[in-house]
């Protein structure tokens, strides 16, 4: 069957993670993504954390597999117009560049609607493309601590850290492609294209709307996650075990009878403070510190156990390789088992949307650079006698 965005072409100029990340699942709902990369070097993405026994990068794999990759110097006059040739018969332009870049390469989102009115011109930035600090560059760290992330992780008295993996990317890269899905469905009703922007830092604004809001109407700081959340006031957080740790989503009235029998604490069914979902914050810490003496008291196995026969919301705090032996994440897709062409059987990240009509996919391999640029020309309505004098205009 075919998938929602069937018969929509996306060009991915993109770099790293907040776009090719986006690209990644419009390809998984249907769409052909066609990599655009700078010659001899391709994306950046290509170069980070390269593994040499494999002769890749994760993150390169990760954020562009499915994808076909054209080499386009867009600097140059013949490579600027091959491009403008494949927007001619493209849905989707998708960048991450430096706020300007396009725009002065003839390539904004004006230069493309006037070659295709239709077109839907999306750049993802670091704070914005307008603003005095517009033309900053940065990238994933950076926008978590230009977006007060980064200030609310860990435990109060203690040096802020991070965590550990690409939040500001990832949001990016889910309003990048909401964006787009938006201006797509707009599309069908008026027949225009349009601009569509994000940054980093809104999308790390969006990911704290609560604690934001609570500062404005307070004018207090949520403060330091604490193992917890500053603002969720139960038995809410991450809790050491003898040899691991658990995380609690709260206890909601109806489970707490069965957490005492849990807990081996029958005399709290009817406590007159912990027999609630949200209390106090001065009970909540008070919570807390009973249930880090009690939790440390036996090893995770033997509280998954307890916990889980009396359904309580909580998991174990687990690593990807206990993700990874669960047969709940192979059951939904959200890992899959693949045959790759390099690499032989391996397990990749699925697609976490599932849709029963217009089913979603996994891209499987990440292509070589450039080895598609002259079937995508041609396909956009070159002959092989232009190709060659493409190239030797400097185009790729």
């Amino acid at each position: 069957m075919s998938g929602a965005l069937d018969g929509i072409r996306v060009l991915d100029l993109s770099t790293l993670v907040q776009g090719p990340q986006a690209a990644a699942m419009l390809h998984g709902l249907g769409a052909e993504v066609i990599k655009i990369e700078l010659p001899e070097i391709g994306d950046m993405g290509r170069h980070v954390g390269v593994l040499e026994e494999l002769g890749t990068s994760a993150f390169w794999e990760a954020c562009n597999r499915g994808k076909r990759s054209v080499t386009l110097d867009l600097r140059t006059e013949a490579g600027h117009e091959a491009f403008l040739k494949l927007v001619g018969v493209s849905d989707v332009v998708l960048s991450n560049f430096q706020p300007g870049t396009l725009d002065g390469w003839g390539l904004g989102y004006d230069d493309l609607a006037a070659v295709n009115p239709g077109i839907i011109w999306a750049a993802g930035s670091f704070l914005g493309p307008t603003g005095p600090d517009a033309l900053r560059e940065g990238a994933d760290i950076v926008g978590e601590a230009a977006g007060g992330v980064i200030s609310g992780i860990g435990n109060d008295g203690e040096p802020v850290t991070t965590a550990g993996t690409l939040l500001a990317d990832h949001c990016g890269s889910q309003n990048l492609q909401t964006g787009i899905l938006a201006a797509l469905f707009a599309r069908e009703r008026t027949g225009r294209g349009q601009r569509v922007d994000v940054s980093l830092l809104g999308g790390q604004i969006w990911m704290q709307a609560p604690e934001y809001t609570h500062y404005f109407l307070t004018g207090e700081l949520a403060g330091r996650s604490n193992g917890g959340h500053p603002l969720v006031h139960a038995l809410y957080g991450v809790f050491p075990t003898a040899d691991g740790a658990l995380a609690m989503a709260g206890c909601p009235e109806h489970l707490w009878e069965g957490m005492c029998r849990a807990i081996e604490r029958p005399e709290w069914v009817d406590h007159p403070s912990y027999n609630q979902y949200f209390v106090t914050k001065e009970i909540g810490r008070q919570m807390r510190q009973d249930f880090l003496e009690i939790f440390s008291e036996r090893t995770t196995a033997e509280w998954t156990e307890r916990l889980s026969a009396e359904e309580q919301r909580f998991s174990p705090v687990r690593s990807h390789d206990e993700v990874t032996a669960d047969p709940q994440s192979f059951a939904n897709g959200y890992i899959v088992e693949v045959d790759h062409p390099q690499f032989g059987t391996v397990n990749i990240v699925g697609c976490p949307i599932q849709m029963s009509d217009t089913p979603t996919r996994p891209g499987i391999e990440a292509q070589q650079l450039g080895q598609d640029t002259e079937m995508v020309l041609v396909e956009a309505g070159y002959d092989w006698d232009e190709l060659e004098a493409l190239r030797e205009r400097g185009a790729w």
